[in-house]
């Protein structure tokens, strides 16, 4: 790393192996390009297996804010089994790219004002501190998940026993307790190494100098006192809390809108279309499909819905899509003459849409959804109501916030990693949130925290001044490095 100086400071970010982390950390470096006057350049690892990964990297480079550096891929199979939960793998593999990032910071023409890294990038600080700069996290979630992270090492000792068999909800001091059946997956099994990461990740996190979170002041007023109380969650978490969104993936013009599904959104009334996605990540079994396929059709709501083909459930909770073929063809996916009965009122659309611009869509008027965070924060934002329907991951205790503390969704009674939820169900749920008498109460509530969002990231809102703030500090940060280095020149 050489001791130039630029005429203004330049940050690095670490994202993550898979794209629910680099989506949040490359809007995070736009922000701070485009709002705070840094430079800000992005190295990520990637799978080199994700059409949809390689799209997101290719749409940052265009027009190029950040600077994106592929850091070498690691092979981890000598450290952890295939089988191993992808939490496990994520982790050990963020572990063994330490080397990786050191020499890629230290090839770097410039001195870093700071490194911010993601949830699985908090093993790289130390990399930070060899080079004595600040180090940041951003958790790219909400304060509940922060809260209930860096309180697990509490937990650990504290509770007999699996999570699951807990009788009592989960207390976490000031905030929200968990249920049980909420946890995230790690906290699953309490054998399995994605546990003892877990609990890792949740004694490293509060030992940096700032915690950015993807959420508001105004969002979660309380779990966010909590974290800053020294006499709750303050006393383990010194680091100063951030919340500095909602970042969210920004639309595409107006103009470049054009196909088959927006000529046929354009067509539908106002707030009447259902959109169905489940992630990038998950999939349905075949059952599941049937079921939801009769849901929607019973529900006489209009939809599109983008489909993966059915899946097979690994160990951890995951649903991955199965191989294509003949046998996974689309419409063996669906109820006997179902693409021909819905032909008027639906689209299916098979792996990938543009999300963001659907929910912008005004015919869109409710979102199937697997609740991974930037989806939930993209709904919500476009002033979407939701029928909550988690996977895997945090997702149910994202789903309990937006059904039980915010009221912007509806949630099933079983949940669809653990059994089936039923077409009268489905059909219930989505008659809940368009036609019932509650569905204007839940569109009131949503549309109150759209107005809220994009006030809280204007000049003056809560969001904007809190990533100034730490824009302030690691400018200054960079100036004393600076003024250190030209004395010892």
């Amino acid at each position: 790393m050489e001791n130039t100086t630029g005429s203004k400071p330049h940050l690095v970010l670490l994202a993550s192996l898979g794209i629910g982390h680099l989506i949040p950390i490359l809007e995070l470096g736009k922000r701070l390009f485009t709002h705070h006057n840094f430079d800000v350049t992005i190295f990520v690892v990637v799978s080199h297996t994700s059409a949809a990964e390689s799209q997101v990297l290719q749409s940052a480079m265009t027009p190029k804010l950040c600077e994106i550096v592929e850091l070498p891929t690691v092979n981890i199979s000598r450290l952890v089994s295939p089988e191993a939960a992808v939490v496990t793998q994520i982790c050990v593999i963020m572990r063994e790219i330490k080397p990786a990032l050191r020499s890629a910071i230290s090839a770097l023409s410039f001195r870093p004002a700071a490194l911010i890294v993601d949830l699985f990038g908090s093993e790289a600080m130390m990399v930070a501190d060899e080079f004595e700069m600040p180090r940041y996290v951003y958790i790219p979630s909400n304060a509940w998940f922060l809260a209930l992270t860096i309180y697990v090492p509490i937990l650990d000792e504290v509770v007999q026993g699996e999570y699951l068999d807990q009788k009592e909800p989960l207390k976490i001091p000031g905030c929200k307790a968990v249920q049980p059946e909420d946890v995230v997956d790690p906290m699953l099994d309490r054998t399995d190494q994605q546990y003892l990461e877990y609990v890792r990740t949740g004694m490293e996190i509060p030992k940096c100098d700032g915690i950015l979170l993807n959420t508001w002041e105004d969002l979660e007023p309380k779990t966010l006192e909590a974290l800053r109380d020294e006499e709750l969650l303050g006393q383990l978490c010194k680091a100063p809390v951030y919340p500095v969104g909602p970042l969210t993936r920004p639309l595409k013009p107006l103009d470049s809108r054009s196909g088959e599904l927006f000529l046929w959104l354009d067509k539908q009334p106002s707030e009447s279309v259902i959109y169905v996605s489940f992630g990038s990540g998950g999939a349905l079994s075949l059952e599941q499909m049937v079921e939801l396929a009769w849901g929607l059709e019973l529900s006489q709501q209009r939809f599109v819905w983008v489909v993966r083909l059915p899946s097979r459930k690994t160990g951890d909770g995951c649903f991955f899509s199965a191989g294509s073929g003949e046998a996974n063809s689309m419409a063996s996916c669906f109820p006997e003459g179902f693409l021909d009965r819905i032909q008027e009122v639906g689209l299916v659309i098979q792996d990938w849409a543009p999300q963001v611009d659907i929910l912008n869509h005004p015919s869109v008027g409710g979102f199937i959804s697997h609740c991974g965070w930037n989806s939930t924060l993209e709904s919500i934002t476009n002033g979407v109501p939701l029928i909550a329907w988690p996977l895997y991951s945090e997702q149910r205790m994202n789903a309990a916030l937006l059904t039980e503390e915010l009221g912007v969704a509806v949630r099933p009674n079983i949940l669809a990693s653990d059994g089936m939820v039923g077409r009268e169900e489905i059909e219930m749920m989505i008659r809940k949130i368009t036609v019932d008498k509650e569905a204007t109460n839940i569109r009131n509530r949503v549309k109150k925290l759209k107005h809220g969002a994009a006030e809280t990231l204007r000049n003056g809102g809560s969001s904007h001044n809190a990533l100034s703030l730490v824009a302030k500090q690691c400018e200054l940060s960079w100036k004393s490095m600076e003024v250190k280095a030209s004395r010892n020149a």
